[in-house]
């Protein structure tokens, strides 16, 4: 039986993402140092090839998660608690949600938010059909920035953020701090967040991470650039760019960039930038973790921690925080 459902979630209006697009690519080719936001990688093309990544061998981020999920969902969705509302943060296929899913007492909705909006709603409308009696409100948006919640026709008891993945890395501490400090306030009081966090270990394993054989990664950088090319009226060389990406140790993060091969000139909506032979253009940070380091993280975000768990590598933890009452 197919569960109906609506979109009735307000749109991410395409005009206004597209000028926020056009202004924040402007921006950042106009650095010293080239920058262009991550949260753009993710058009449709770009969710595709990430997905893909997801499953190559050096990748372990997600097998590493899902595998969390799948040993301790049940005792996440019992701190969750019965009647919750779980948003989602960059929500993609969806796939570790579905193990919170079989394990929540009878969930007010889930309302999963993302950029791509066609594997959005896609998967809004497969996890309709595989969760009957869920209410599924898809919600195109930027979850960094504010955003306004669909009604849900049932009363949740509580709202829990889920934010796996990682992509918390993708934020310097800064911005995660303010991220966090947003998200706590969502939550509300008796509120939690599930987080997904990649944990500091051997720089071989994490840069492996990012430098896969098959090269997937390095089309996935790279399609950044077709991206623009498309939407902002762009004529980048994409083949004359090639992908970069190296552990920090210092920072402890990943940077991925996209060095130019040559001296060349790329026009992006009527202006000109000109790049250097080895110059590059820094596409996403991906920072690292230790377990002290999110215990500060959570304290300056206006949370606290009240579970962990790990795989037995220590590659990865999912923390569940709750906001703090004041």
């Amino acid at each position: 039986m197919i569960s109906p459902f609506t979109f009735s979630a307000p749109a991410y209006e395409l005009s206004s993402a597209l000028e926020a697009f056009r202004r924040d690519v402007l921006s950042g080719l106009a650095r010293r140092q080239k920058m262009l936001p991550c949260k753009y990688f993710y058009d449709d093309a770009g969710a595709r090839l990430f997905e893909e990544i997801t499953r190559l061998p050096e990748y372990y981020l997600t097998r590493t998660e899902l595998g969390i999920m799948e040993r301790y969902a049940a005792d996440m969705a019992a701190l969750a608690g019965p009647d919750c509302l779980l948003i989602e943060y960059g929500s993609g296929s969806s796939l570790k949600t579905r193990y919170l899913l079989r394990h929540l007492v009878r969930p007010a909705g889930y309302v999963p938010i993302d950029i791509s909006q066609e594997q959005l709603y896609q998967t809004a409308a497969a996890l309709g059909q595989d969760f009957p009696g869920l209410e599924v409100q898809p919600l195109c948006a930027d979850f960094t920035a504010p955003v306004h919640l669909p009604e849900i026709k049932r009363v949740a008891g509580r709202q829990v953020v889920y934010f796996p993945g990682s992509t918390i890395g993708n934020f310097t501490v800064a911005e995660a701090i303010q991220l966090l400090r947003r998200t706590a306030r969502l939550c509300g009081p008796g509120g939690g967040m599930l987080l997904g966090v990649d944990l500091k270990k051997d720089p071989r394993v994490i840069e492996q991470a990012y430098n896969d054989c098959r090269f997937v990664t390095a089309a996935f950088n790279r399609n950044l650039l077709t991206r623009i090319n498309r939407e902002l009226d762009a004529n980048f060389q994409v083949d004359q760019y090639w992908h970069h990406a190296f552990y920090d140790p210092l920072e402890s993060r990943i940077e991925m960039h996209l060095v130019s091969q040559r001296d060349q000139e790329a026009r992006v909506a009527s202006k000109q930038f000109s790049f250097a032979e080895g110059e590059s253009i820094r596409t996403e940070y991906s920072y690292k973790y230790s377990p002290r380091d999110l215990r500060e993280l959570a304290a300056a975000s206006g949370f606290q921690i009240q579970q962990t768990w790990m795989d037995e590598s220590r590659h990865f933890i999912v923390l569940y925080l709750t906001p703090v009452t004041r």
